[in-house]
């Protein structure tokens, strides 16, 4: 499994390019970018001078955020599709082959309208990214207080979003399978076993306070390791299924990291080491 980093948790890590290098620097081997930066990238550089850092870095662009809002009114949902076949050709020029959102647990409409919209909404985006070899990761989200944040529960756990995405029905929708959110559903080593590794796109690592599950907010998670989630565990069974994707550190916190991103690259590479070594993957 891929080593990787996202911006969450990392503080100031510059353009693209001196993301790229900063997690080479600290053993890492992928880095979640937006087809923006990567458009801009190119742009400044050029495409092939672009490709050639990452080349030398040892360093894949691991996933991309899906931009299009397929969340609110149709006439966002549009505007957002209209952009999405070019966001994903210059993509998939720098060897991106995941796109990623996340799925609230909750909603203001009513679920079952809800559902009816997001199934045909997120069906066209992974068909626009499918011609272009991209798969579409969902990722469910867990903790307690979001799901009941808006007025009507939706899909919040590993089994709803298994069957959801059997419901959308292309060959590219897979899961966002995120530590922090398998922890705080509640869920276990077993479910990870039934799961097959072509099911899953893109894993996001972090770790969880020592409170009690139903408390753990979202936007309080600590670096991998120095936490209470069974990591050692969640990362030994995807590796045992098959998993060889990239496992991409995610901390979201309620106030921007203050140290530097050297130290916060250093302090993450540490959290992997620490809890690759206890899953016998070090």
């Amino acid at each position: 499994m891929i080593k990787g980093l996202s911006r969450a948790g990392i503080g100031d890590a510059g353009t693209v390019e001196q993301f790229v290098k900063l997690a080479a620097a600290h053993g890492f081997g992928a880095i979640d970018a937006s087809a923006g930066e990567l458009g801009a990238w190119a742009d400044e550089v050029g495409l092939e001078q672009a490709l050639a850092t990452l080349r030398e870095q040892g360093v894949q662009i691991g996933t991309m955020g899906l931009s299009v809002d397929w969340r609110t009114t149709d006439e966002a949902y549009r505007a957002g599709l209209a952009k999405l076949g070019a966001e994903a050709a210059i993509a998939a020029k720098f060897g991106v082959r995941a796109c990623c959102t996340y799925v609230l647990p909750s909603t203001d409409l009513k679920a079952a309208h809800f559902m009816a919209l997001a199934t045909a909404r997120l069906r066209t985006c992974a068909r626009v990214l499918g011609a272009y070899g991209i798969r579409l990761g969902l990722e469910f989200v867990g903790p307690h207080h979001l799901r009941t944040r808006w007025a009507n529960p939706f899909v919040w756990t590993l089994e709803e979003t298994l069957d959801w995405i059997d419901a959308i029905g292309e060959p590219n929708v897979g899961l966002l399978f995120d530590a922090y959110h398998w922890y705080t559903t509640e869920s276990d080593l077993d479910a990870i076993r039934a799961l097959r590794p072509e099911q899953i796109v893109h894993v996001h690592l972090n770790d969880a306070k020592s409170v009690p599950v139903a408390e753990a907010l979202d936007n309080d998670r600590v670096y991998p390791g120095e936490g209470v989630i069974d990591l050692a565990g969640f990362l030994r069974e995807l590796h045992a299924i098959g998993y060889k994707g990239v496992v991409a550190q995610e901390i979201l916190s309620q106030q921007p990291p203050q140290d530097s991103a050297q130290t916060l690259a250093r302090r993450s590479a540490d959290g992997f080491a620490k809890v690759y070594a206890a899953a016998g993957l070090e």
